[in-house]
């Protein structure tokens, strides 16, 4: 969803020049294979293609994913004994058909150029969606419908929507415009102006259906406005400063898009679609002298936000934003000392423009160290004559980025803990998708507005965020099983026991994809990828066990249009193997697509997932019921699970762990 207002926004992140000195990463001294594509090499794709065709819309510039066997054998011996030849995947529109495009970088020419028959269409470009944006405006039955309500022409502001799939049996690119009010506040969603349906063909670039249904009140401006520049006060309430400082300076070290920091090494690869991917992430084992594998690659595959309201205004209203818009094309610059801290250094990367043109995306990442306070504790008192109390103080390293696609902006962590285990967390903000209404109060509402009254005139319409990420968990190496274990509960009968009961473990190892599917809140009560050629000393599998978010589960029927195409939501968690064309679990042409190329979809074949090579799905979801704190910006709302290792090492990975020297309050 592109506003000319979120437009200049963007551009301007985008050339970001910031008056604060920003700590610089280590130069880079070689070219990682996972790296993300470099200015230089965008430009030769842009070339190369525009050879063969003139005209072109670029949607889709990315690294091609190498051979995982190749990535595991250059990161076994030296990059100089074993060259990874890197490759660049394009998805293109030329002359109304979607190109898939694989291009050799090194040798400069093309491999192989196919078109796409099938149903849906690429992620939408922002140049297009800007262009869309721009035609109410000049458009006579729109400038019509707003002189009717008696608005200003020049303060209105339109976006773009998608518009899904629901039945039809052929689709064309088209895409739903709304159009908002700006005025004294810059705050447009809030302000829609409702009862106009505006559907743009992107292909044709032209209004091509248009309907003024009626007329609803347009929310007022006051009291929405966020921008510091433009608040009165009285603020509050007030906040105290707090230093940070640290004398012997950060305890990472970046070089290029390698990360190494206490005891993990990983890499950090940006992609337009995925936006942050961690790949290659090992632990070193004090106990065994090395580095063990544990992540070979995690992302966020798709963003499925489905709305509540059926009625015309808003039955669209089911997005897929990283398929349909793109997580790494709506990755925003981060502001230094606000969205990260004075300890955070930051990582540049570029996207690129519908006509290929690499475009830097300043600070587009921040790695920083995080004090939470107790890693471990125990006090003793037990022991006759003696009082023992011993604590370590944890410490936690942090990789961010901040996705905005339109009116929410979603903080992306991933938090790395020297015990061992890595939390990816989510933490929503931005603004509420309002929609207009004549009602004030709430004794005045007469049948289901499908949300909840937040302000007068404005409903905050009931939502989902369902977030699935791909996991390719290498514990110990390539081959790993998926154990499901059930606590049970067993009734003492004979008398060996003062209890009547207890519950003790049942494990199953799933030896299907259909085995794999887990609905969570259900048995089984522990998941965790395990490997079964790799044990402990006293002979426990190693293996790290998933701890879910709260669970959330889709509401929609399962043969409603969204929800076959969100259908990778039917299950919280999934297991498949690995297959290096499975990424998207919404697939890879998601706008206005038909739900037949999902998650759901491949685990139709129900594959042997017994000690191969697998990926783990996991979807952590939020159903939003809006609340008028959320308006008319919202607090973050937080959701995270956690990778934590099980039996992985032989004891407390950190029992020797030393607090930090220069901790405020830690003793020397």
């Amino acid at each position: 969803m592109v506003s000319t207002t979120i437009k200049f926004a963007l551009f301007s992140a985008l050339t970001l020049l910031t008056l604060q000195a920003v700590v610089s990463v280590t130069p880079l001294h070689f070219q990682h294979p996972l790296d993300p594509l470099t200015k230089e090499e965008y430009s030769l794709v842009q070339k190369i293609v525009l050879h063969k065709y003139p005209k072109v819309a670029f949607h889709y510039i990315g690294l091609d994913d190498p051979e995982k066997d190749a990535i595991l054998k250059w990161e076994s011996f030296k990059p100089s004994v074993i060259t990874i030849p890197r490759k660049a995947s394009v998805i293109a529109i030329i002359n109304g058909q979607s190109h898939e495009i694989l291009i050799d970088l090194r040798l400069k020419s093309i491999v192989s150029d196919t078109i796409y028959t099938g149903n849906g269409f690429p992620t939408l470009s922002v140049d297009e969606q800007t262009v869309a944006i721009e035609l109410p405006l000049k458009y006579p039955p729109f400038i019509a419908s707003v002189k009717k309500r008696g608005l200003n022409l020049s303060e209105v502001i339109c976006s773009t929507f998608t518009m899904g799939w629901f039945g039809e049996e052929k689709s064309t690119r088209t895409a739903r415009l709304d159009c908002f009010m700006k005025e004294t506040t810059v705050n447009i969603y809030v302000r829609p102006i409702t009862g106009i349906t505006i559907v743009v063909d992107l292909g044709l670039m032209k209004i091509v259906e248009y309907h003024d249904r009626n007329v609803e009140a347009v929310p007022t401006a006051e009291n929405t406005e966020y921008q510091l520049s433009k608040q009165s006060p009285p603020f509050g309430p007030k906040q105290h400063s707090l230093a940070s400082h640290q004398p012997q300076g950060p305890g990472f070290q970046i070089n290029g898009h390698s990360v190494s920091w206490a005891n993990w090494k990983f890499h950090i690869g940006f992609d337009v679609r995925a936006g942050v991917i961690i790949s290659l992430a090992s632990i070193y084992d004090l106990e065994k002298h090395k580095s063990r594998r544990v992540l070979y690659k995690g992302y966020i595959s798709e963003l499925f936000v489905p709305y509540q309201d059926p009625t015309e205004e808003f039955y669209f209203k089911t997005f897929f934003d990283a398929g349909e818009y793109g997580f790494g094309l709506s990755t925003v610059s981060l502001i230094p000392n606000r969205d990260c801290p004075p300890n955070a250094e930051f990582i540049d990367t570029y996207i690129h423009s519908a006509d290929g043109t690499p475009i830097l995306l300043k600070n587009a990442i921040c790695v920083f160290e995080q004090y939470n306070s107790i890693m471990w504790r125990h006090t003793e008192t037990g022991i006759p004559n003696e009082f023992i109390e011993e604590s370590r103080t944890e410490v936690n390293l942090i990789v961010r980025s901040v996705v905005t696609v339109g009116n929410y902006d979603n903080i992306v962590d991933w938090e790395f803990k020297a015990s061992g285990s890595i939390k990816p967390a989510i933490a929503l903000s931005g603004i509420l998708e309002i929609k207009g209404t004549n009602i004030k109060h709430k004794d005045e509402i007469k049948e289901d507005l499908h949300g909840t009254l937040v302000s007068e005139n404005s409903i905050g319409i009931y939502h989902d965020h369902f977030y699935i990420y791909y996991l390719d968990l290498d514990i110990d190496g390539t081959h790993n099983s998926f154990e499901k274990t059930s606590l049970k509960t067993v009734r003492i009968t004979d008398g060996s026991s003062k209890r009547k009961s207890y519950w003790t473990t049942e494990t199953q190892t799933a030896k299907t994809e259909s085995d794999a599917k887990i609905t969570l809140g259900l048995a089984p009560g522990e998941l965790a990828i395990v490997n079964p050629n790799k044990k402990t000393a006293v002979g426990n599998e190693v293996g790290y066990r998933l701890i879910p978010a709260i669970p959330a589960h889709p509401l929609l029927v399962e043969d409603d249009y969204p929800q076959i195409r969100g259908a990778f939501t039917n299950y919280n968690v999934w297991v498949t193997p690995y297959n290096r064309t499975e990424k998207w679990a919404g697939g890879l042409f998601v706008d206005h697509s038909r739900g037949e190329d999902t998650l759901a979809v491949w685990t139709k074949k129900n594959r042997d997932i017994v000690n191969k090579d697998i990926v783990m799905w996991h979807v952590v979801g939020i159903h939003h019921v809006p609340a008028q704190e959320d308006f008319p910006i919202m607090p973050l709302l937080s959701t995270a699970f956690e990778l934590r290792p099980t039996n992985f090492f032989d004891r407390n990975p950190v029992l020797k762990t030393l607090s930090p020297r220069d901790v405020i309050g830690c003793p020397k």
